[in-house]
């Protein structure tokens, strides 16, 4: 069936979530915005907080708000988001600091969980931070990295893990979302294998929080991270998260031992007590102001309800896989995002030779795609702000792209 406008147009007015984007600041430009897994838009709920924020919490009540509300902020707001996107229970989840930093936090506290083991396992074409700060802290462990090479769309398999797991697998770093391609891991799946040889896993959630339905508790996942400012629409630089199993905090040790991590913060004691609680894995002052967009931006996904979400998630994307087919415009042209739905994040991404040419051909007539080096062009559908027009839009617009031969 070839699909037309109009059953962009019907999708809309038959879309249950329709009425959320009414509820995020969007104007007449861009045209189309098709990047919201890597900056969420802004939510009009976030934009009145952070006014009421400074003019109240911050304008009157000055440090009076640390005692108030704020010291408790990294966790409660964590809680609030292990509750309702991570399937986290309370106590395990904290907001602090960048998806980096946390990272580097969590893959020494892992290592402290297997010191009999010598070796982290990683995809070398995993994001590049992540890649990075496991050579870092190998380098520091005097621990060895085992490189894994997943082909881009079916990725990281049972097979490919196998053939490196071993009884010196301390870590294993994985993306439950590759950046990329969009392909779905099988979080649980993959962590019972890499727990079943003795290691354990650290997930990067990045591009899949807030999109689709995450149940860590329930798989028995050790660590994870994530950032917040594309699908949980926090804003951009603000701070990310990080989830510790309850299992593993009284031996989890961090490198940044900052005085938001100890026992009493306020003792300004002389000998360094970490807290017995999530809190340990905190280091400095926290970004209240980050935290608060964070507050907001899960409130808004709890309304909407993950499993809905998940369900306009893939109808964006197989209508957009869709789109693709129907395009005629170049041979060259191929889809390197799984189309079974349950192997898919929640963005499409098209390989061309002409990738560069034609995210900027989309970018000049008001359609923000993402381009990603050094030959794919990634659309970010995310759930509560795109609509089946976008898409359209984007389609209708890369079709007036002129092919050179």
């Amino acid at each position: 069936m070839t699909l037309t406008q109009q059953d962009a147009i019907a999708f809309d007015a038959a879309d249950p979530l329709a009425p959320f984007r009414e509820r995020f600041v969007i104007g007449d430009e861009p045209i189309a915005y098709l990047d919201g897994n890597s900056l969420g838009r802004l939510p009009k709920a976030t934009a009145a907080r952070l006014r009421d924020f400074i003019d109240h919490e911050w304008g009157a009540r000055l440090i009076r708000g640390w005692e108030e509300k704020w010291v408790e902020l990294p966790t409660s707001v964590g809680d609030l988001l292990g509750r309702e996107l991570l399937g986290a229970a309370a106590g395990q989840t904290v907001i602090a600091d960048s998806t980096s930093v946390n990272l580097y936090k969590i893959l020494h506290a892992a290592a402290g969980v297997r010191p009999d083991r010598k070796e982290i396992v990683v995809d070398d074409t995993n994001f590049p931070t992540d890649r990075y700060l496991v050579e870092s802290v190998a380098a520091e462990r005097g621990l060895t990295v085992r490189w894994i090479s997943p082909e881009l769309v079916e990725n990281v398999t049972p097979a490919l893990l196998d053939s490196v797991l071993g009884p010196q697998t301390a870590i294993v770093l994985l993306s439950q979302v590759d950046y990329r391609s969009g392909t779905l891991l099988d979080l649980a799946g993959l962590t019972a294998q890499i727990q079943a040889a003795g290691a354990v896993v650290i997930w990067d959630l990045s591009h899949s929080v807030g999109v689709l339905p995450i149940d860590l508790d329930a798989a028995g996942v050790d660590f994870a991270v994530g950032c917040t400012y594309k699908y949980v629409n926090a804003g951009p630089g603000a701070p990310a998260f990080l989830y510790v199993a309850e299992r593993h905090l009284a031996q989890a040790r961090q490198p940044i031992t900052g005085w938001w991590s100890v026992a009493d913060m306020f003792a300004m004691s002389g000998d360094y007590e970490p807290a017995a609680s999530i809190r340990k894995m905190l280091s400095g002052t926290a970004n209240v102001l980050g935290i608060v967009s964070v507050e907001e931006g899960v409130k808004l996904l709890a309304e909407a309800g993950i499993e809905a979400i998940r369900a306009k998630s893939i109808a964006l994307t197989e209508f957009e896989i869709s789109l693709v087919d129907q395009w005629s415009g170049s041979s060259a042209q191929t889809l390197v995002t799984p189309r079974d739905s349950s192997l898919r994040g929640g963005h499409v991404t098209v390989r061309t030779p002409q990738a560069r040419a034609i995210a900027d051909h989309l970018i000049a007539n008001g359609i923000i795609p993402d381009f990603r080096n050094p030959d794919m062009i990634r659309l970010g559908l995310s759930p509560l702000t795109t609509s089946f027009a976008e898409v359209w839009a984007a389609y209708e617009t890369a079709r007036s792209f002129g092919y050179s031969s």
